[in-house]
């Protein structure tokens, strides 16, 4: 029953994921026309002419998408388990990205970010942890230490789902808080990466993706 339970959740956590996948897609393409005139840049039109803040920009958007898909397959059991060469091998781009590309350049946006000093500063500590995360995953694996890089790249892959989350909040934040528009996105900047957090460390804890003991 335990075991019917664990991949029905898994089956449910992967749909939704690559549901988020579809969509952040969806949202991200149109910005590929490189007109500056959609969405997200309207509220950025004082800074548009920061050439290191668009290259971050595009770098962000579009090496995120990737990372997104690589880091779910990274917890798909049966490609660990029957191919693990290709899960080492789409793991080293998953790190590859983060380190050299996504990471980075959300830092950078990170000192741009909208909502005042408040939301600034958790962007840019999503950032930092989201390199450490994900650096330290790579180091144990080299280390041969399995169990903390499987707990490594869990809150490297939880910070990566911050991109769901904090759309995921945007739309449905409002529906329960009335904040001014610079608190309620200091509110989302927060809410889009903590719980991502405290359920990585509770799956951690559970041990529920140690499954080179099982």
């Amino acid at each position: 029953m335990v075991t019917y339970l664990k991949l029905i959740t898994a089956i449910i956590a992967s749909f939704l994921i690559l549901l988020g996948f579809c969509v952040m897609f969806n949202i991200t393409y149109p910005y590929f026309s490189f007109k500056t005139d959609i969405d997200f840049l309207l509220t950025k039109q004082s800074i548009l002419y920061i050439k290191t803040w668009r290259w971050a920009f595009y770098l962000h958007i579009s090496s995120s998408l990737f990372v997104l898909l690589f880091g779910w397959l990274q917890f798909v059991k049966p490609l660990l388990i029957k191919y693990p060469k290709w899960h080492q091998s789409i793991g080293k781009i998953y790190i590859v990205l983060i380190l050299f590309i996504s990471a980075p350049s959300g830092l950078i946006m990170g000192f741009y970010a909208n909502g005042g000093m408040a939301a600034k500063t958790s962007f840019i500590i999503i950032s930092l942890l989201w390199w450490w995360f994900s650096f330290m995953a790579y180091k144990q694996i080299k280390n041969g230490r399995i169990t903390s890089h499987i707990n490594y790249t869990v809150r490297s892959y939880a910070l990566t789902l911050s991109a769901l989350t904090l759309r995921l909040y945007v739309l449905t934040l409002p529906y329960f808080f009335i904040l001014p528009a610079k608190q309620m996105y200091t509110l989302v900047a927060w809410a889009s990466w903590i719980p991502n957090i405290i359920l990585a460390e509770f799956l951690i804890k559970k041990k529920v993706f140690n499954w080179s003991k099982q």
